[in-house]
């Protein structure tokens, strides 16, 4: 009753909603012919989606090695371990073990435990000064969209009008962008961790029943 619904910049908003799983629930197909086309764009825009976000934290991990190396092999050259330049008959292995290491995951869930905590304020800030919510309701908002939760009982850009409508607009779509890939990743995360600890209880239950 607020606004149109189907206009390109809204039509553009619930189609981001589908294709991040998030389903809001506050503008649906209400034809045959849109429920149809829905479940076949669906279909194939959730997957591209899920595979985004799987590059996506693909491209956090290269870029956490790189910046983590880096700083490794500056600090090695500083204490002198590590030659300005080495070639293949360097004595020194230090060089080829950088080269193919990574950030171990509890580096990875830290960064992104960061990112997605500023992430949260920085956009929980401007929900709560343009959306006029209390600044928990839009952290809570923030936490159900990113996580494609959605239940649907807040939802951003609802109004007719904004202020700086095509701006907030913007800004809307790259907090729920970034804020979806950084959750998903940090999910992924986690779960590694869950089965990481998982695997150590059952050693643990197999080492007692073996006694």
């Amino acid at each position: 009753a607020l606004r149109p619904r189907w206009e390109t910049s809204p039509a553009f908003y619930f189609v981001g909603t589908v294709v991040s799983t998030i389903g809001f629930g506050m503008t649906t197909p209400a034809t045959v012919g849109g429920k149809a086309f829905l479940i076949a764009y669906g279909l194939f825009g959730c997957a591209g989606t899920i595979l985004f976000f799987n590059l996506f934290l693909e491209r956090i991990i290269s870029l956490l090695a790189f910046i983590m190396r880096a700083c490794r092999e500056h600090q090695l050259r500083r204490s002198g371990l590590l030659p300005a330049t080495f070639g293949r008959g360097s004595a020194l292995s230090e060089a080829d073990c950088l080269a193919g290491w990574k950030p171990s995951v509890y580096h990875v869930l830290l960064i992104l435990g960061l990112f997605a905590v500023l992430l949260s304020c920085c956009a929980s800030a401007m929900y709560t000064s343009v959306e006029g919510w209390d600044y928990v309701d839009s952290l809570y908002f923030c936490f159900v969209t990113f996580s494609t939760i959605g239940f649907g009982d807040l939802v951003s850009s609802q109004h007719a009008a904004y202020r700086n409508q095509g701006l907030y607009r913007l800004g809307n779509f790259l907090f729920i962008l970034l804020g979806v890939c950084c959750i998903y990743s940090l999910f992924n995360v986690i779960s590694i961790l869950i089965k990481q600890v998982l695997n150590w209880m059952l050693r643990k239950l197999s080492c007692r029943c073996c006694a």
